[in-house]
């Protein structure tokens, strides 16, 4: 079993950037593909990215593309967020996921298909 606990959130103003990072420990953290998501208040839980166990690999949601970039260190068993470009409607709690699984396909997008979650850290934009 997996823990997942994130950090780098903070303000920013908008155009600016942050690096979020999602740390693991309890498991071999190779094994698993790593998602993103985000929830802004009152809203459901939206899609952010995924990264392949081995990190070869990532999907992201349309409005992220170009912005956001997903990567990982299995070494620091660490995956991070880049977000740049950031604007108002990116202020959410952003949430880090895990699933063990060898394969990156369209489930990714889907969060039922996460067994292990991070607490979420804030991300304020403002304008």
């Amino acid at each position: 079993q997996v823990q997942l606990v994130e950090s780098g959130g903070g303000l920013v103003q908008a155009g600016g950037s942050l690096r979020l990072s999602c740390a693991a420990s309890g498991g071999t953290f190779s094994s698993y593909a790593v998602g993103w998501f985000r929830q802004a208040p009152e809203k459901d839980r939206d899609f952010v990215g995924c990264i392949s166990r081995n990190g070869g690999n990532s999907h992201y949601a349309d409005s992220m593309k170009g912005r956001f970039t997903i990567s990982r260190d299995n070494a620091k068993n660490t995956v991070y967020l880049q977000m740049n470009s950031l604007i108002p409607e990116d202020t959410a709690v952003y949430y880090c996921a895990a699933a063990y699984t060898s394969y990156l396909g369209n489930w990714c997008y889907r969060e039922r298909n996460y067994a292990y979650w991070g607490q979420g850290t804030q991300v304020t934009v403002s304008s």
